[in-house]
């Protein structure tokens, strides 16, 4: 098939590389360079890396509708657009170039967690299962059609940065189906239910903020969910807490207030929460390197009672 891809990030890196080969990719569109880092110097995209390295026609359009980017676009007759982690909405112009439509790589199983971040919010709200759906777009926010899903089990342990990797390749593998049904004329396209949607906002510096009055699972999964970026973030001069894990504070931690910490010990920091605690195992000091919290205990005196 003729494809035009348009995606920005890691995610949408290992669905493009998925592709190449097996359909002639006539050209990739990506967000614009931004910058990144703690030099904040702009950087290309992980999509844009790989175009350029594959030598694949590659656009960076500002805007959308345009109506000089949609010609180009026109120009290439597509059959499909596939659509991986791009980062905006398509204009209907867009929508309407290719006679297949256009096909998204979403990180849920819509539509459940329609929105920005998916994957992060999933594993905060404790979800046990997730996957890919593979849609046909509109002009809603993940609203189209339904080619298939994909689903897989959220491991108890799991971080955003594996599930990330994992759904990438679960995604490609589920686009490589749905382009097969869709060559065919087979493919069925079923509609979303709105009344069983949620949404997933984007990852605000609230978000990150840990809350030591909720239960310690709570604490927990959004410590999972925001490793490795952008981290959760203590209360106690912008630390960012990498792992935690539940913590059996014994009777005399009964009285301890939330935040407080009621143990330190060899493998890290107890820390009370709401009817619970949590053992902090890595971590990171404001300004400092991501370290095991024992190794961070040799260096820096925190007393039992301290407040985290």
């Amino acid at each position: 098939m003729n494809i035009i891809f348009m995606g920005t990030p890691e995610f949408a890196e290992i669905i493009l590389k998925s592709l190449i080969g097996k359909h002639n990719v006539q050209a990739v569109v990506t967000q614009p360079d931004k910058p990144a880092g703690r030099g904040r110097k702009t950087q290309p995209a992980p999509v844009k890396r790989l175009a350029l390295e594959l030598n694949i026609p590659l656009f960076q359009p500002i805007k959308l509708s345009g109506p000089a980017f949609v010609e180009k676009l026109k120009l290439y007759s597509p059959d499909v657009i596939a659509v991986a982690a791009y980062g905006k909405l398509l204009p209907k112009a867009v929508l309407d170039t290719p006679p297949l439509g256009c096909i998204n790589v979403h990180a849920s199983l819509l539509p459940k967690y329609r929105g920005a971040a998916p994957i992060q919010r999933a594993i905060i709200d404790g979800e046990t299962e997730t996957g890919v759906t593979i849609m046909r777009m509109d002009k809603g926010l993940d609203t189209g059609g339904v080619i298939l899903k994909a689903r897989t089990r959220i491991e108890p342990d799991e971080t955003y940065g594996s599930l990330y990797v994992r759904l990438a390749e679960i995604g490609a593998a589920a686009l490589g189906e749905a382009l097969e049904h869709l060559e065919s004329g087979d493919a069925v396209i079923e509609k979303q239910h709105d009344n069983d949607s949620s949404y997933a906002p984007v990852i605000t510096n609230e978000t990150r903020l840990i809350d030591w009055n909720i239960p310690d699972v709570q604490i927990i999964n959004l410590i999972r969910a925001l490793n490795p970026a952008p981290g959760a973030v203590s209360p106690f001069e912008g630390m960012k807490i990498w792992r935690a894990e539940p913590f059996n504070s014994d009777p005399s931690h009964k009285n301890a207030i939330p935040g407080e910490i009621i143990d330190v010990g060899k493998r890290g920091l107890a820390v009370k929460t709401a009817g619970g605690a949590v053992l902090i195992t890595e971590l990171q000091a404001k300004g400092g390197k991501k370290m095991p919290a024992a190794d961070y205990l040799r260096g820096h005196k925190i007393p039992e009672g301290a407040k985290l």
